[in-house]
C-alpha cells in the first residue's frame, strides 16, 4: 500500500552521501543503462517500525541493517550510507509516514531501504553513481491468529546458493532466483522451500527468505554462517533471547537428517517473525512437528515480538525510541 513519502539521496562512486530529502511517494527514474537494471548491482534491508500506546514509534536494531547494507555493498562495490545516516532516513521515512503506522497490536510500518546502481554503465562495471531509497508500507501481523503453520519442502533440484557466492549479503539478485522453487512448491501446497548446501545436498541452510530452526528438548540448532547464509537479525536476536531463556543454542551444521527426530522446527526473519513450522517433506516423506501453546517457537516470538512493541522492556538496548 502507497504511503505518502520516501527518502531519496544520491551520491557519485567514491564519494559520499549528503543530505537526503524526503520526496512525494511515486515512481524514479533511471537510465535503462543504469548498473541496477542491467547487472543487478542492487541491495535492500527490511525493517518495521512500531507504534506504542503514547505514540511514540520504535525500530528494533536499525543499526544491524545499516551495517549489513555496508558489509553487502562492499561485496557488490558499491557505495553504501553511514551507519547513523541509515537510521536517521529510517526515522525521517517513519516519522513522515506515520499516519500510517498501524495501532499497536495490529500491525507495523514496513520500511525498505533500496541501495540502487542508478548511475549509466553498458561495460561490465560497478555504477558510476548510487541512490539510496526508502520506501514504506503498513503491514498487518504477518501470520493472521489461528493460520496454519508453515509445511516446507526441502529442495533438491535446486539451490539458493554456492560456497563464496553471494548468499550471505542481501544483494537484489539472490531472491529472483528462487521464485521457480517456490512457485514450484506453492503449487503443490507447500508454504516455501528449504533448501540444502549447494555442495552434498545433506545440510540445512535456509528458508527462500528467512532463517531455519530445530528444537530438541532443551537445545535450539540453527545452520551456522558460513558464506552462504544470510546473517539475520531476527536469527541473531532469537539466538542471544533463547540462550537468556535458558536453552542451549547451537550454530553449526545441521543435517537434513535431523528433521526426523527434531521437536519443533520454526523460521526466523523481519517478516515473519518466529514462525512455527507445521511440517516438512523430504523426498516424498513428510514429518509433523509440535506447534502452538507451550512451545519453544511460541515462547521466543512472544518474548521477541513483545520486545520490539514495547510490552516487553528491552535490557538490551535495542529498541530507538523516537517521535
Amino acid at each position: 500500500m502507497p504511503t505518502d513519502f520516501m527518502y531519496v539521496t544520491k551520491c557519485s562512486a567514491g564519494q559520499n552521501f549528503g543530505h537526503g530529502q524526503l520526496n512525494r511517494y511515486g515512481n524514479i527514474e533511471l537510465s535503462p543503462s543504469a548498473g541496477v537494471l542491467n547487472y543487478g548491482q542492487g541491495l535492500f534491508e527490511g525493517t518495521k517500525a512500531y507504534r506504542k500506546e503514547n505514540g511514540q514509534l520504535l525500530l528494533f536494531r536499525p543499526e544491524e541493517n545499516a551495517i549489513r547494507m555496508k558489509i553487502g555493498a562492499e561485496r557488490m562495490c558499491m557505495t553504501a550510507p553511514s551507519i547513523d545516516q541509515f537510521v536517521d532516513a529510517l526515522k525521517q521515512t517513519a516519522l513522515a509516514n506515520k499516519r500510517w503506522v498501524p495501532p499497536p497490536g495490529k500491525g507495523s510500518l514496513y520500511l525498505r531501504p533500496l541501495l540502487l546502481g542508478s548511475g549509466p554503465v553498458l561495460g561490465l562495471a560497478p555504477a558510476p553513481e548510487y541512490t539510496f531509497l526508502i520506501y514504506a508500507s503498513p503491514v498487518r501481523n504477518y501470520f493472521k491468529e489461528g493460520s496454519a503453520p508453515l509445511n516446507l519442502y526441502v529442495e533438491e533440484d535446486f539451490d539458493r546458493a554456492s560456497q563464496r557466492g553471494t548468499g550471505s549479503v542481501k544483494t537484489i539478485s539472490n531472491y529472483a532466483p528462487v521464485l521457480m522453487a517456490q512457485n514450484r512448491a506453492k503449487s503443490r501446497g507447500f508454504s516455501d522451500v528449504l533448501y540444502l548446501d549447494s555442495n552434498s545436498k545433506k545440510n540445512l541452510e535456509e528458508v527462500s527468505s528467512c532463517n531455519i530452526f530445530i528444537a530438541k528438548g532443551k537445545t535450539i540448532s540453527t545452520p551456522a554462517i558460513s558464506g552462504t547464509i544470510l546473517s539475520g537479525i531476527t536469527r541473531k536476536s532469537v539466538i542471544e533471547i533463547g540462550s537468556d531463556l535458558g536453552y542451549q543454542v547451537e550454530e553449526r551444521v545441521v543435517a537434513v537428517d535431523e528433521l526426523t527426530e527434531a521437536d519443533e522446527v520454526f523460521c526466523t526473519g523481519t517478516a515473519v517473525g518466529v514462525a512455527p513450522v507445521g511440517s516438512i517433506t523430504y523426498q516424498n516423506k513428510r514429518v509433523d512437528y509440535k506447534t502452538g501453546s507451550g512451545t519453544i517457537c511460541q515462547e521466543l516470538c512472544k518474548t521477541i515480538l513483545g520486545i520490539q512493541t514495547g510490552s516487553i522492556e528491552d535490557k538490551k538496548g535495542w529498541i530507538v525510541e523516537f517521535d
